[in-house]
């Protein structure tokens, strides 16, 4: 029988709706009637969007992010909005059920079609899907409204612990399902938005459709590699007889199939695909993806479809706590993976920007030579497009749930919101090879001990140790999930464990705390490094501009604005690390931010190198972070604009795939080495030369196999003499450079500004 076209029909809803917006009075929302909103002042608004946007577009408001207005939304914090469309339906838009479906409601919201409640959202982070089938109007005009209740007023209302706290002045997160960066972070402005931040659809189902797929590679035998695969579906036929399923993976020449009659609406089954293409992570291999299809047939007829593509891979972590032989190592392929790369923080301050900002920070972390990426818990979960691409690039990802810093409440009813956005997120994301690892969350452990708490046990945290361990192993079996970043059982502290936070006091970055951290996982290390002026200047109002010592400088400095408008702390410490390296704080902020930019350079590559020169014993490092989610001055390589700090180049260099560097002094010596983190070998020619008198100070060729370091030889310096070293090597016949700075700070101004435009023409 001729299998009939699998048509799946969805009608948009994204474009121009009205928002309309008011105070809570009492600390609740009014009970939604038609008639309020002709009391309630109005903008015309865009979907996907943000309230902030649609109020700057409306010309109620002017950029938050300029200058010292985001005080001026404050207020907003307790008011209340309706979105609002009308929306023609064709009569033939059919379908078995029909499905009002949001992507990302933000957050607090009760959802309404002519004039009846269909739903409500308590969740930014997951998909909403309302049945709408009783109450369309087909070949009509159908209103749809959305009322946002306020964030603050939710969490107000909830019942809280001596416990429960959020991190600084954050209690407010510990209930509410919202983006934590929204209340205000050290790299995030307090913006308590809302709004419809991802897209709106109407949706057409059968009552008969795959609902779950799940692909996994659990190991590799001989020239193969076994693949389990696994489903839910649904349908309302009679019996479940004459069902089978039907997958079938194409990449190139390479193709495999299987089919099984379904006897249930559940199954899992394994299967063996041999001589496969290999999913490597950058810079150890290929990134083939298979194109898979699944289909659900019915007496022989299609009935349902789902595409998608997939890598085939196997990951296992090496993780152990023993305090004598720790580790934190991974593998795909059975092959160790020395990771390089950043924190992925907060696209934009407004989700709704996240898409268009996308591309070109995913292009940053390809351009930096990043093989992983760590997901903060501090922000949403990124979208298909983000794990699509890093598939593509060979980029792991580690995926933090959005929880951080916060002792969250450990109930029945916060258990169960949980249990609904992990189900929700796993199965999401689960199909990704870029997706490597779950946390729990981003520090809750390394909150908890520090409040000192007598007699706690990470064990105590249900939600992260027992709720979501669980919810892991239902849904995405084959992964692993680790319970906080860092974690830290008991008995352990935060410089015994095997993966760290290396942040330390973020006085000089070669201190004793850096150089012998005892970390074999660095997760999150970082350093500030003031924006160039020209963007300093998008922001910062003129008269504002200089000296730093301001309360527009503190603002855009973020985290404590709330409590002390011109706290000002982490500015006079980005200040101070630029005294330790050149003895002064520049009177000029031309060339303030030029020598902030490159303290913060010098100390990412030397976190970076530390790393690449201790492996295995180290087995990599996730820095912190690439870009910035609003106008700020903060530890970011590239500002809001997209304005590369000098960080930025050195990092790219050091992380080449093969890296020439120099060791840290010991003794009359630097030792110069070669770090091949590839998976074949390779084969260097290599110059070394003074940077004062362009001298040849080494040169040579050498042949560094697999995943190892080489040492070529040692250096003898005089200690504490400062000099640049510049290294040129070659591989493949492609030109990388490199530098090194000898001595100890402060170093002359003019001189390193002399040496940084050596450095700049390098490769």
């Amino acid at each position: 029988m001729q299998n009939k076209k699998i048509v799946k029909k969805q009608i948009s809803l994204d474009g121009q709706w009205t928002l309309y917006y008011h105070p809570e009075r009492n600390g609740k929302p009014d009970l939604f009637d038609e008639t309020m909103l002709h009391r309630w002042t109005s903008v015309p608004a865009v979907v996907p969007g943000n309230v902030e946007i649609d109020l700057v577009r409306g010309g109620a408001e002017k950029d938050p992010f300029y200058g010292d207005r985001l005080h001026d939304y404050s207020k907003y914090e307790y008011y209340q909005w309706v979105y609002c469309k009308d929306v023609h339906i064709p009569s033939d838009f059919e379908g078995e059920r029909i499905v009002l479906r949001f992507e990302g409601i933000d957050t607090i919201a009760d959802v309404y079609l002519n004039g009846e409640k269909v739903g409500r959202s308590e969740n930014m982070f997951i998909r909403h899907d309302f049945d709408v089938t009783e109450h369309l109007k087909k070949g009509d005009v159908n209103q749809i409204r959305v009322h946002i209740h306020s964030a603050m007023n939710f969490a107000r209302s909830k019942e809280y612990t001596m416990y429960m706290r959020g991190t600084g002045h954050r209690n407010e997160i510990c209930w509410i399902r919202k983006a934590p960066h929204c209340f205000g972070w050290d790299i995030a402005p307090r913006l308590v938005s809302a709004g419809l931040w991802r897209g709106v659809s109407l949706v057409s189902l059968s009552n008969t459709r795959i609902t779950e797929t799940y692909y996994a590679t659990p190991r590799l035998e001989g020239d193969g590699i076994w693949l389990q695969y696994a489903y839910r579906f649904v349908t309302d036929a009679d019996t479940l007889e004459g069902f089978q399923v039907r997958i079938k993976g194409c990449c190139g020449n390479s193709v495999f199939s299987h089919e099984a009659p379904a006897h249930f609406v559940s199954a899992n089954h394994m299967i063996f695909v041999p001589n496969p293409l290999l999913w490597w992570p950058r810079g150890y291999g290929e990134q083939p993806l298979y194109y898979m299809t699944m289909e659900l047939v019915h007496h022989g007829q299609t009935v349902d479809c789902v595409q998608e593509t997939i890598g085939l891979r196997t990951f296992r972590l090496e993780r152990d706590f023993n305090p004598h032989q720790q580790e934190f190592k991974m593998f795909v392929n059975e092959t160790p993976i020395f990771a390089k790369g950043t924190n992925w923080v907060p696209l934009d301050a407004l989700h709704s920007r996240d898409a268009q900002r996308l591309q070109k920070a995913h292009d940053l972390c390809v351009e930096a030579g990043c093989n992983i990426i760590r997901c903060w818990g501090g922000n949403v979960y990124e979208d298909h497009a983000f794990f699509d691409l890093c598939d593509q690039e060979g980029i792991m990802v580690w995926q933090d749930f959005a929880m951080g810093n916060t002792n969250y409440p450990q109930t029945d009813d916060f258990v169960k919101v949980m249990e609904e956005e992990a189900k929700a997120v796993i199965g999401k994301l689960r199909n990704h090879p870029s997706l490597i690892l779950w946390s729990s969350d981003n520090e809750v452990d390394y909150k908890n001990l520090g409040y000192m708490y007598p007699g706690y046990d990470s064990r105590h945290n249900r939600v992260a140790q027992e709720t979501l361990k669980r919810l892991v192993q239902a849904h995405d079996p084959y992964r692993l999930l680790i319970c906080s970043s860092p974690e830290i059982p008991a008995g352990f502290s935060t410089d015994n464990i095997p993966e760290q936070h290396t942040w330390g006091v973020r006085a000089w970055y070669k201190d004793e705390f850096y150089k012998n951290s005892s970390a074999r996982f660095i997760s999150e290390a970082g350093y500030h490094g003031c924006p160039c002026v020209s963007s300093l200047e998008k922001f910062i109002p003129s008269e504002h501009l200089w000296p730093f010592s301001n309360h527009i400088w503190a603002m855009h400095s973020t985290e404590d604005i709330r409590i002390e408008k011109e706290l000002n702390s982490r500015n006079i410490l980005m200040a101070n690390q630029v005294k330790i390296m050149f003895g002064e704080i520049p009177e000029d902020i031309e060339e303030f931010s030029i020598l902030s930019q490159l303290s913060q350079a010098e100390a990412m590559k030397f976190f970076v190198e530390r790393t690449r020169g201790l492996k295995w014993e180290r087995t990599g490092i996730i820095w912190w972070n690439m870009l910035d989610c609003w106008p700020q001055i903060s530890d970011a390589v590239v500002d809001y604009y997209f304005e590369k700090k000098i960080a930025f180049h050195y990092l790219k260099r050091v992380q080449a795939p093969v890296l020439v560097f120099m060791s840290e002094q010991e003794g009359w010596n630097h030792s110069l080495l070669i770090s091949n983190d590839t998976g074949k070998r390779a084969n260097i020619s290599f110059i070394i030369s003074d940077g004062d008198t362009g001298e040849t100070v080494v040169e040579g060729e050498r042949s560094v196999p697999s995943g190892e370091n080489l040492e070529i030889q040692k250096l003898f310096v005089m200690p504490g003499e400062q000099k640049l070293f510049l290294i040129k090597w070659f591989v493949e016949e492609k030109a990388y450079g490199n530098h090194y700075i000898t001595g100890f700070p402060p170093y002359d101004k003019e001189k390193m500004l002399r040496w940084l435009s050596m450095i700049k023409k390098l490769i």
